[in-house]
């Protein structure tokens, strides 16, 4: 072990001694350790905003999304209600079903009953705490709000595909958010069959119908059965989620019945007879909350309990089994978006000169883009755009326009974007709407900028991870208001200046969860006559909203404004 850390402890060394010896190649005379404006000669440590106030300038406008592809295969589906400034989103959605075997044997015409049908939708959760008695205390971030929903469940009439007819033959079938695929086809019917809930009253020994009425909670289910003494004791515990009894008729008639058929022989055969499930969400009492759903997850299924005639040899002929067959959601899951912009109605903003305003909303809402050195030529050179005029006050360059050395170096870059708190309180907004991060990509590649790759911090919880480049929101102390959103683009910048990379077009977007973006595409934008278009999936899935100041602002928000901040050493030289 001691030769391990001895070992690291060289690594670390030479890694250190390494990028002196980088920053010696683009500054020769450093002759201090700390390099600052008070004790360096050489140096200076200067701001952007403060001394080329012209390159602080960025053009920021909205980009209303519309519909959105939902089909992304992230594993995770919204469901439910959710009231901001901008109105109210509405989310369903549909799934196919896969199940864990194929020409099952359920018993025969000898003997079949089903005990239980058993719906589970598990929530993102995390444990916090065990107690003595093995009571378990969770946490929840992927449920918004705590009021109860309807839930209602349809069988699926309409036959999903897995691939466009009308495209390539390998390209997959993308379907939308507004209930349409490819072109204006119309994903419907959806609504077949209404599943019933029920629960089991032990007085009367018989289920019964009940309300679809979901409760909403952080705590886990604990499951109890008989015991040898007809007591019930704890058999099992269960995480957060959507737990519900489902009505044996249907089921009995829909798959038990059906043993022996080719209908259960194959997955093919199998999705063409049982279409999947459509799961819809209403509001109680016109309140309701919106759930983010892991339903790629083994533990979220249908699961049938039933008895049959045990297959080992007894002398008891009427000895039962239970049995259990699996349905579990997928391959194709898609979810409907609806929003409602009866608050504030968004229209595209001005490109050229930049908004006053962005406005930012999940799903099938709106974005911004950003623009950055891209105002008025300062230096009044033809061949030389502001980008360029930029690029020469930090770099020099071969005549072919390649980095040749550092003339200053970039320390840190920022983009600040205030949220309008005047707005947002003016209408009465929830401070726990708004939402606490926001993402930015590079729009012509549809990816992260190299800064999100470069930032390690942890990834495992979604609200703690990438926040050296994704700054969360900064809120007042007192009012839990938001205040400033700081998204750090160092790499990016520096990639622009010594690596000759394009000074391409940002986009900005409200985030549900900032780790998704390193494991998927971003999924298509249905835009008329532009299918190129996309949008973060951690957008998709996230019904918050903001409004933040934009670039073109009134005079007396002017120090609200959306600007670049960048610290640079400078050698005195210059």
């Amino acid at each position: 072990m001691r030769n391990k850390k001895i070992a690291l402890q060289f690594i670390a060394l030479g890694l250190l001694i390494s990028s002196f010896i980088a920053c010696d190649k683009d500054f020769s005379n450093i002759e201090s350790d700390i390099i600052n404006s008070d004790n360096a000669t050489n140096f200076d440590i200067l701001s952007l905003k403060e001394n080329h106030p012209e390159f602080s300038e960025v053009i920021a406008y909205t980009d209303v999304v519309g519909p959105v592809q939902t089909n992304n295969g992230s594993g995770i589906n919204t469901l439910g209600i959710y009231d901001d400034i901008y109105g109210r989103t509405t989310a369903s959605f549909v799934t196919q079903l896969t199940t864990s075997s194929f020409d099952p044997d359920f018993g025969g015409d000898d003997f079949q009953q089903i005990d239980s049908v058993v719906l589970r939708l598990p929530y993102y959760s995390l444990v916090t705490d065990v107690d003595d008695d093995g009571n378990v205390t969770y946490e929840i971030d992927s449920v918004i709000g705590r009021d109860n929903i309807r839930l209602r469940i349809f069988e699926n009439e309409y036959f999903i595909r897995d691939f466009d007819p009308a495209a390539d033959f390998d390209e997959s079938q993308a379907y939308y958010s507004d209930m349409t695929a490819s072109g204006s086809e119309s994903v419907s019917p959806l609504e077949g069959e209404e599943l019933s809930f029920v629960k089991f009253n032990r007085t009367t020994d018989q289920f019964e119908i009940i309300s679809n009425e979901v409760e909403i909670s952080e705590d886990g289910h604990v499951l109890k059965e008989e015991n040898e003494d007809g007591e019930l004791e704890i058999s099992e515990r269960l995480s957060p989620g959507i737990r519900v009894l489902l009505d044996r008729t249907y089921w009995q008639n829909k798959i038990i019945n059906r043993e022996g058929d080719a209908v259960l022989s194959s997955q093919n055969n199998f999705s063409d007879y049982f279409r999947g499930l459509y799961f819809k969400a209403e509001p109680v009492n016109d309140d309701g909350s919106f759930l983010i759903l892991n339903t790629a997850s083994q533990n979220a299924n249908i699961t049938i309990y039933y008895k049959r005639l045990t297959a080992s040899t007894t002398d008891d002929v009427e000895a039962t089994e239970q049995g259990t067959f699996v349905l579990r959601f997928g391959p194709n899951r898609i979810n409907f978006i609806e929003n409602d912009f009866s608050n504030i109605p968004l229209t595209d903003g001005n490109s050229n000169e930049g908004d006053s305003r962005l406005y930012l909303k999940g799903g099938p809402g709106s974005v911004a883009k950003i623009k950055l050195f891209d105002g008025e030529n300062v230096d009044d050179i033809p061949e030389m755009n502001n980008f360029e005029t930029f690029k020469n006050l930090f770099v020099e360059t071969d005549e072919g326009g390649k980095f040749v050395k550092s003339k200053r170096l970039v320390n840190e870059a920022n983009l600040v974007f205030y949220v309008d708190d005047e707005t947002l309180n003016s209408n009465s907004e929830d401070p726990n709407n708004e939402p606490n991060r926001i993402f930015v990509y590079d729009v012509d590649n549809k990816t992260p900028l190299f800064d999100y790759s470069l930032d390690v911090t942890n990834s495992n919880l979604p609200s703690f991870s990438k926040f050296n480049h994704l700054g969360p929101l900064q809120r007042d102390e007192t009012t839990d208001r938001g205040i400033k959103y700081k998204i750090k683009i160092t790499d990016h910048i520096n990639n622009l200046l010594i690596n000759d990379s394009t000074n391409v077009e940002l986009g900005l977007a409200v985030s549900l969860n900032v780790n998704l973006e390193s494991n998927f595409l971003q999924p298509k934008q249905k835009s008329a006559g532009n299918n190129e278009l996309s949008v973060p999936i951690s957008s998709i899935l996230s019904p918050r909203g903001t409004i933040l100041y934009g670039s073109n602002t009134e005079s007396q928000n002017e120090d609200k404004k959306v600007y670049l901040e960048i610290h640079y050493t400078e050698p005195n030289e210059y």
